[in-house]
C-alpha cells in the first residue's frame, strides 16, 4: 500500500451532513514501537486533527494490548497511584527501579512485566534468554499480593525465556535438582528441575494475564523458536529453551497436575503464561478487549462518528489479538468509521477493506524509507493526520 489510505462511502454512525451536532473523533493508537509511545501519537494526531477541523469533538485513548506500557496506559485511563519498587532486572545482577499501578477504578492493580523483565532494560550484548530471569517480575507480583486486590499481569516485551521460573522463586516456589538444590536464574536451568515444591502458602489473589498472543508453551509456534531469536537466542540455544520448557511442562504436570502444554498464549513472554497459571492460578485474558473495556472506549464510541488507531507496523497480525483487531471489532459493534494511521502499512486495500478499514495513512513509502521514518516520526505522523483529517474529515464538516 502506498500510504494514500482508501476512500470511506459509509455514512457516518450518528448525525448527518448539516446537522447541528460536532463530529467526534476518537484516536486510539498503540505505541509505534522503539519511535513513539501510545500517549504522544495520540496527542500529536488529535492536536492535527483539532487544527484542521476545529470544531470537532476529539477524544484521545491510548491503548496497549498487554505489551510493554499497559500499566501507564491504564493508570492515566482510569486514575489511581503508581507504586514504585525496586526490583531486579532481567539479569541477577542489575536492580531496576520498578513499579506497578493500583488504579482507582475498576478494582485491579497492574503489573506490567517489562517494567521488571523486559528486553529494552537490556543492552544488545546483554540479551541471552539462558540467563535472563523473570524473578523482579515476582517482586513486583509479591508486593502487589500483599493488598489483596485482583492482579492484572501484562506480559509483553519480555527478555526473558524461563517459563515463570523466575517470577515463581520471588514467591517462594522451590525448583530442586537432582541433588536438592536450587537451580539458578534462567531458561538455561530448567532442564535441570527434578521437583517442584510449593510455599507453604500459596493462596493468591486473583491474576489475569493480559495477552496478545495465543502461542502455546512448546513446539513450532512456541515461546523458545517464536520468540527466542527476538530476545538474543542463538539457534543453539533456542533447541536448549525448547527443551527446558518441554521439560518444565512435563514436571508441572507430574508434581502440580496442571497441563500447561495446551495453553493458548502459554508461550507468552517466554512461558510466564504457562508459569502464571501454574504458578499463581492465574486465567489467560485477550489483552485489548479487556483494556479497551476498562477504559471505557465502547461508551465514547456510542456517539462517535470515526476513530483512528494504528501502530508501528500494521500487517495480518495486527488482526490477531492486538489493538487495531480489538478497535475495529468494538467500531464495527458501533458502527463508527476506522481509519487506520501506522508507520507501515503491509496489507492491500482488498484486505483493509474486508478487515472492517475506511481509510489507511502510512508514515513509510515508498519515497520515505523505515530509517528516516523512524527519526522523523513526530513530523510525519502529524503529516499524516494532517493528510488524513483533510481528505476524510473536512469535506464532510457538520456544524
Amino acid at each position: 500500500m502506498d500510504g494514500d489510505g482508501l476512500t470511506s462511502t459509509r455514512q457516518p454512525a450518528c448525525g448527518h451532513a448539516g446537522s447541528n451536532r460536532k463530529m467526534k473523533i476518537i484516536v486510539a493508537l498503540d505505541s509505534l514501537k522503539g519511535s513513539l509511545d501510545a500517549t504522544n501519537a495520540c496527542k500529536i494526531i488529535g492536536a492535527t486533527i483539532h487544527e484542521v477541523v476545529p470544531s470537532a469533538e476529539i477524544v484521545l485513548r491510548p491503548l496497549a494490548d498487554g505489551g510493554e506500557g499497559t500499566a501507564e496506559i491504564l493508570l492515566s485511563a482510569c486514575g489511581g497511584e503508581w507504586i514504585p519498587v525496586q526490583a531486579m532486572g532481567p539479569l541477577p545482577h542489575l536492580q531496576i527501579d520498578a513499579g506497578y499501578a493500583a488504579l482507582a477504578r475498576p478494582d485491579r492493580i497492574v503489573v506490567d512485566m517489562a517494567e521488571a523483565s523486559g528486553l529494552t532494560l537490556l543492552r544488545e550484548d546483554q540479551r541471552d534468554p539462558l540467563r535472563t530471569t523473570t524473578f523482579g517480575t515476582g517482586e513486583l507480583i509479591a508486593d502487589a499480593f500483599v493488598k489483596n486486590r485482583p492482579v492484572w499481569l501484562a506480559v509483553g516485551g519480555s527478555a526473558t525465556v524461563d517459563g515463570g521460573v523466575g517470577a515463581a522463586m520471588a514467591l517462594g516456589w522451590k525448583f530442586l535438582d537432582a541433588k536438592q538444590n536450587s537451580i539458578g536464574f534462567g531458561g538455561g536451568q530448567l532442564e535441570k528441575i527434578a521437583k517442584i515444591i510449593p510455599p507453604p502458602q500459596h493462596a493468591w489473589p486473583e491474576v489475569e494475564v493480559l495477552c496478545d498472543v495465543t502461542n502455546p508453551l512448546c513446539g513450532p509456534n512456541g515461546a523458545a523458536k517464536i520468540f527466542g531469536p527476538q530476545k538474543g537466542a542463538t539457534p543453539t540455544a533456542v533447541e536448549k529453551l525448547e527443551r527446558g520448557l518441554l521439560h518444565l511442562a512435563e514436571i508441572i504436570h507430574r508434581d502440580l497436575g496442571i497441563d500447561v502444554l495446551s495453553l493458548a498464549g502459554g508461550g507468552a513472554a517466554g512461558g510466564l503464561g504457562a508459569g502464571a497459571v501454574a504458578f499463581f492460578g492465574a486465567k489467560i485474558k485477550p489483552g485489548i478487549a479487556t483494556i479497551i473495556e476498562a477504559v471505557g472506549l465502547r461508551d465514547e464510541l456510542r456517539d462517535a462518528d470515526w476513530i483512528i488507531t494504528g501502530e508501528g507496523s500494521f500487517d495480518s497480525q495486527s488482526l490477531g489479538g492486538k489493538v487495531v483487531s480489538g478497535v475495529i471489532a468494538a467500531a464495527r459493534e458501533a458502527g463508527v468509521k476506522v481509519g487506520v494511521l501506522a508507520g507501515r502499512i503491509g496489507l492491500d486495500d482488498d484486505a483493509c477493506r474486508a478487515a472492517g478499514i475506511d481509510a489507511t495513512h502510512a508514515l513509510v513509502t515508498p519515497l520515505i524509507q523505515s530509517d528516516f521514518a523512524m527519526t522523523h516520526v513526530r513530523e510525519l505522523l502529524a503529516e499524516r493526520a494532517r493528510e488524513f483529517a483533510v481528505r476524510n474529515f473536512a469535506a464532510g464538516l457538520r456544524g
